[in-house]
């Protein structure tokens, strides 16, 4: 309303002065009651003003109105991250609780089931305690994986200033799962060029043996697990191609979430779904990128593209 006086101002203005002039007109020539022609009457400067009004707070409501709406649009466009990501936190949690249950769990039936037992043997006693181990060795493994997605995810990519040979890496990762690879009589073939890249050497190491073991896991027995090197003029493309049961299509836009497992056959291993999280926190924060091209039956390739160290 405001800012309505201030529009009007110069009308009132004007209409006071028409009627001061009408006023006097109409006493002084009492026989010519009409103003000159031309001049604006009362009437149609006050319906002016009506009009003016009528605009003004029509704009208004536009304005406040569109206002409203760009504020609720914008507040929700700032807001949504931070939606996903506190989501994204309580999901973590929630399955990280359910991790953490399952072998409690497990652990406190058998100890509970030991105690009941009036005359348990020594033999029992053992298997009681040897599975026990295996639980707390799960936990362990899942700890030591919290922790490291955690480091991951607080650690900045330009603190890698070290010169690496991917080629040494995959090498070392190589005989890290070879007692694995052995024990499905499953072979390694390796063809790798010397190519450098900047980066941190043990968190790509680890990145290798995630995804070596996790091809070994789901390959069958006596098959061949390939790694290839394939350098580019910026990046070098390495390749880990199996032979195993493959991923169905519709789990393929899932598989480097947290805790994802696509099916029953893949859940069998024991492991947790953060293998691959890992793997894909690794790869970006070497500034690379990562993809797999799997289907149902014949495997997978994961391939990876980190940038090259020109000479």
């Amino acid at each position: 309303m405001a800012f309505y006086h201030v529009s009007t101002r110069e009308i009132q203005r004007v209409l006071t002065r028409v009627q001061m002039i009408e006023e006097q007109w109409q006493g002084r020539f009492r026989d010519f009651p009409q103003p000159p022609p031309g001049a604006p009457s009362l009437e149609e400067l006050q319906a002016s003003k009506e009009r003016l009004l009528v605009s003004l707070v029509f704009i208004n409501g536009i304005i406040l109105v569109g206002a409203g709406g760009a504020a609720y649009f914008l507040a929700g466009k700032t807001l949504k991250p931070i939606k996903l990501m506190v989501d994204e936190q309580n999901q973590f949690i929630s399955n990280s609780s359910h991790e953490v249950r399952t072998p409690l769990a497990t652990l406190r039936a058998e100890l509970e089931g030991g105690l009941l037992e009036k005359h348990i043997s020594d033999k029992m006693a053992r298997k009681i305690l040897s599975s026990n181990l295996e639980e707390v060795d799960r936990l362990q493994g899942l700890s030591n994986k919290l922790l490291q997605l955690t480091k991951l995810h607080n650690f900045s990519s330009t603190k890698y200033t070290e010169l690496i040979s991917l080629k040494g890496v995959v090498e070392t990762a190589t005989k890290q799962v070879q007692t694995l690879a052995n024990s499905k009589e499953i072979k390694i073939e390796l063809t790798l060029k010397d190519s450098v890249v900047q980066g941190d050497k043990d968190s790509l190491r680890e990145l290798f043996v995630i995804l070596l073991d996790n091809a070994i896991k789901y390959s069958a027995e006596e098959s061949k697990v390939k790694v290839t090197f394939h350098d580019t003029e910026d990046v070098v493309k390495v390749s880990i191609k199996d032979q195993g049961i493959g991923i169905p299509e519709e789990d393929l836009e899932h598989i480097f979430e947290r805790f994802y497992r696509s099916d029953k056959s893949r859940s069998q291993t024991g492991g947790f779904g953060l293998g691959l999280s890992i793997a894909k926190q690794i790869v970006e924060k070497h500034n690379g990128t990562i993809k797999i091209v799997s289907e149902v039956g014949k495997g997978s390739t994961f391939i990876i593209f980190l940038p090259l160290v020109k000479s």
